[in-house]
């Protein structure tokens, strides 16, 4: 089955209204491995109500509902959905409480033939519910197999951030934990791929594997704390694209290459594996 391209993109995604609070934000850094060690300052401001900031990432799950590619007039087939890429903009600091609409369309569709499939790119616009003001501008990349061979166009407007030549500058590990995908599933993605080992296998794994956003969420936070002192108020953005699967209790490994102030470039590995790659830092120095 190929895609209407005209249907796709004339699609309408019912916004999304979500209030959260301290609690959300602490959750969801925990499933980043915040906490870690109980007595780092830099950890705990984003997991200890007093003082707390929200991690910048979380953008990435606030009002996100991707109930659309379940929708028949897609000529989508869900569970042949792959997470492609990802892209975040931060236009301001989120709010450790609140309440935000996150508004999505799609913004491109991409033939990669028949024989591979199609990529779709969704946009979010999430708001500040109270004020409108924007706070964060991401784009989601899928990769849906089997429904290309509808226009020929195989190219994307949406060019990878290419890697520098030479070794990187730096490298930085941290350690996943064994549970991380058990607590990551408790802010919204509840697919049993990353829970059941049972659905796991089914799906070609030997074991339920770690959430692409969450391997994007521990990324930042190591960016985070190389760049701007593990202040997300200074993080402006970050994209990358998926490669790869980590596995709860994983070691993930960042080549780092600093570009211009307020930049870098970075690929992330488990392993012998590329887990993220074209990846782009942006921040406030």
């Amino acid at each position: 089955m190929a895609l209407d391209p005209k249907a796709l993109m004339a699609l309408e995604i019912p916004a999304v209204r979500r209030a959260y609070d301290w609690r959300d934000c602490a959750i969801y850094a925990l499933g980043l491995g915040y906490g870690e060690d109980p007595l780092d300052q830099g950890q705990l401001r984003y997991v200890v109500e007093t003082g707390q900031q929200a991690m910048p990432a979380m953008v990435n799950v606030l009002g996100h509902d991707g109930s659309w590619m379940k929708r028949p007039e897609t000529g989508i087939d869900y569970l042949r959905v792959v997470h492609g890429e990802q892209e975040m903009r931060l236009h301001r600091p989120l709010p450790v409480s609140g309440e935000i609409v996150a508004r999505t369309v799609i913004e491109e569709v991409v033939d990669k033939g028949e024989a591979k499939g199609a990529l779709v790119t969704a946009r979010r616009e999430v708001s500040d519910a109270m004020t409108g003001d924007l706070v964060a501008t991401v784009w989601m990349t899928i990769f849906c197999r089997g429904v290309g061979g509808f226009c020929g166009n195989p190219d994307s407007s949406r060019t990878p951030h290419p890697l520098p030549e030479g070794a990187p500058a730096k490298t930085v590990s941290v350690a996943t934990s064994p549970q991380s995908a058990l607590i990551y599933r408790l802010s919204g993605d509840y697919n049993l791929l990353h829970a059941d080992p049972e659905v796991a296998a089914k799906a070609g794994f030997d074991r339920p594997i770690l959430h692409g956003l969450a391997t994007f969420g521990i990324v930042c936070r190591m960016l985070m704390a190389e760049f701007c002192g593990a202040d997300g108020t200074r993080v402006a953005g970050l994209q990358g694209r998926f490669s790869a699967p980590v596995y709860p209790g994983e070691i993930i490994t960042i080549d780092i290459w600093p570009e211009a102030p307020g930049r870098a470039a970075y690929r992330a590995r488990a392993g012998e594996r590329d887990v993220l790659r074209n990846g782009r830092f942006d921040y406030h120095p």
